[in-house]
This record gives structure tokens, sequence and C-alpha cells, in this order.
């Protein structure tokens, strides 16, 4: 007999079967996939390179708690991430900074006061914006957002920006200094031994029992009693799509093993114009693995397979305030929903660890 079941072995599942058998629950997680670590999950390829399944994952964090959790399970290997975008037959920096602004529209900027002045000049005046184009024409102007922001975010989301909630674009900083890194969080590093290796030892305690290649929606009436039940799958898809289907964004991706050291000079590359592809990644940049051939990873936008991201539209959102309304209603059974898909929500890494912890001190308290 299980104290608790946890439907999803992600981020958030693991976490809180690690935190609730460490205070003797028994758990038993039901994972729909043939492995744990949800879309975090990487494996070492056939030419020995280890590689993402479901794209990047770059760990970063202000939060101390969440970066002291996490290490527990994993050595860092120190890395910040950095990215271009390949525009104009140019590879500038991303965020935009000053060398972009200098780069792209041909001036020379030589220190934050400036850049400040020219954001100010150029940087449309929407005091209230209500959509992804909107906004970026409020911090940026109308030329960087043309070349660098417009065809990235309509291949990734395959809308129009202006029909996006400000949330996608406002994801991304602009620095008015030359700091070229993509965070400025106060830890950045990845896993030693990849993030599959994080999750391994977390899910290690005798008190959690994992059943892969289970769908708990086709089994769900065979579950024993239990005192805790969580979901972190698609919470439409719980419901049986009472209030309609939520869309989201899928990925597809083309893996290439080069006979070189380095295809690129960062280990993302952004394409925002040109190709059907938004960005090639390169992993050894980020791993710090060495050798002497390399995978990249051109990744590909598309509708259905695997759920990534929820879509940020006035729809979407009214339809899932109806799901979190059952949702909430069912807290008083024991039944929680949590993570990217459950709260239909874009988590970083570092918030969906944050979002399970703050989930296990409630749960805690209440049992």
């Amino acid at each position: 007999m299980f104290n608790v079941v946890i439907i999803g072995a992600g981020i958030t599942g693991a976490t809180l079967a690690e935190r609730l058998a460490a205070i003797g629950k028994k758990v038993l997680i039901i994972e729909k996939r043939n492995h744990i670590g949800g879309n975090c999950f990487d494996y070492y390829d056939g030419s020995g390179i280890l590689v993402p399944k479901y794209g990047p994952h770059f760990f970063h964090t202000d939060n101390e708690r969440v970066w002291n959790y996490v290490g527990r399970f994993t050595d860092w290997h120190p890395y910040e991430h950095r990215v271009l975008a390949y525009v104009d037959k140019k590879f500038v920096p991303v965020p935009v900074n000053i060398n972009t602004v200098n780069l792209v529209c041909g001036e020379n900027i030589k220190n934050e006061l400036e850049m400040k002045i020219w954001l100010k000049n150029n940087a449309e005046k929407i005091t209230s914006p209500t959509n992804s184009e909107e906004l970026a024409l409020s911090r940026v102007g109308k030329k960087l957002y043309e070349k660098i922001f417009k065809g990235y975010t309509e291949k990734q989301w395959d809308k129009k920006a202006k029909d996006l909630s400000p949330s996608v674009i406002g994801r991304i900083p602009v620095k008015t200094n030359f700091d070229d890194r993509y965070f400025s969080d106060r830890y950045q590093a990845m896993p030693k031994d990849g993030y599959t290796t994080i999750f391994k030892n977390m899910l290690k305690s005798k008190n959690i029992v994992v059943r892969l290649k289970t769908d708990f929606l086709k089994i769900r009436n065979r579950i024993k009693k239990h005192q805790l039940f969580i979901f972190t799958g698609p919470i439409d898809r719980y419901f049986g799509y009472r209030f309609g289907p939520l869309e989201y964004r899928s990925l597809k991706f083309r893996y290439q093993t080069l006979d070189k050291e380095f295809y690129q000079s960062k280990a993302q590359i952004n394409y925002p114009n040109d190709n059907k592809f938004t960005r090639i990644t390169e992993p050894k940049h980020s791993t710090g693995q060495k050798s002497p051939i390399t995978t990249i990873i051109r990744e590909y936008p598309v509708w259905g397979n695997t759920p990534y991201y929820p879509v940020p539209s006035e729809k979407n959102h009214k339809i899932y305030r109806e799901y979190e309304k059952e949702a909430l209603r069912l807290e008083e059974k024991g039944i929680y929903f949590a993570g990217r898909l459950a709260n239909y929500k874009y988590f970083n890494m570092d918030q969906a660890f944050k979002n399970a912890l703050d989930l296990f001190d409630k749960i805690n308290k209440k049992i």
C-alpha cells in the first residue's frame, strides 16, 4: 500500500517523491514514458556525446534553497550560457546589449548611459503593452524587434507576436551594458554527469517505486486507495477535456554528428529569419565534454507530439481558469496538480523545483 501516488517523473514529480519519501511516505510514481527525468532526460548517443532528448536545459537560479537542494544530487560543471543570433549574415549577441545594437544598427555606443539614451530614442512609447509585439517595440524599437525577435517568436509559436501574451517576449532581458550572458542569476552551472543522473539520485530511496511505460489515465480505476495524489501531466487531459483542449507547442529535433571538435562558437545560435528551424545547439559547449567529434541539434517548432510549452493566449488562459477551479476543489480530497503542464504555465527549471518544494511545504503542514 502506498501513501502517495505521483503521476510523472519529471522535475515536479521527482522532487515531491524525494521529499515525501524522506519523511517516511511510501511513494508510487507512474510515468508514461520509458524513462525518468521528463523533458530534462539526457543520454550518451552512439558517438559517446551527452545529448538532451528534448532540447537543451541550462541550469540557473537566484534561489539559494533550490541551488542547495539540486546540489545534493549532482556535482556541477561551471557554465554561463551565451547565445548568438544569425542576423544579416552576422552573429550578434542575444539578449540585446550594447554590442547587439552596434552590430545590427551600425551604432558606436560606448557606455551604459549612451545605451539608455539610444533605447529611449528608439523604443516606441507604449505604456501598457497588451501583447508580445507591443512589449518588444516598447523595449527595443522596431528595427531590433523585426531583426531579432519577430521571426523567431512567430516560428516558435506559429502565431503572430501581436496575438501572444507579453509574457512570451517578456522573459528575454534587455541589457544596457556589454554583458553578453543570457542569464544574470547568481548560480549558473551544468550537472557534471548530466540531468538524468540527478533524477536517478533523487529517486534512490527504498520508499519510492517507479513504474515506467504506464499511462495512468488508462489504469486510474485500478489504483488502490492512497493518502495523497499528485498529478503533473496535462490538466485538460486529466479532466477529459471537459472545458476544451489547451494548446501546447511542441518541438522536433534533428541530430547530426560531425567529424570535427566543434561546429559553432557557442552552445546556442538562433536563426530568427532564415530556415525553418529556430536554433542550433551544440551540447559540448555547455557540458565541457572532451571529444574530437561533436553532435549538433536543429530545433523545429511543431504542433502535436510531446507537449512542451503552454501557449499564452487569452483563449487558453480562459479555458485553464475553468480547470484550475476544479483542481482547487479537489485539494480537500488530497489531490494536487503541479508542474508546467498541470499549472499550464511555463517554468524555468529552477522555478519548477521551487514550485515543487513549495507544494511539499504546503502538504507537509497538512499531514
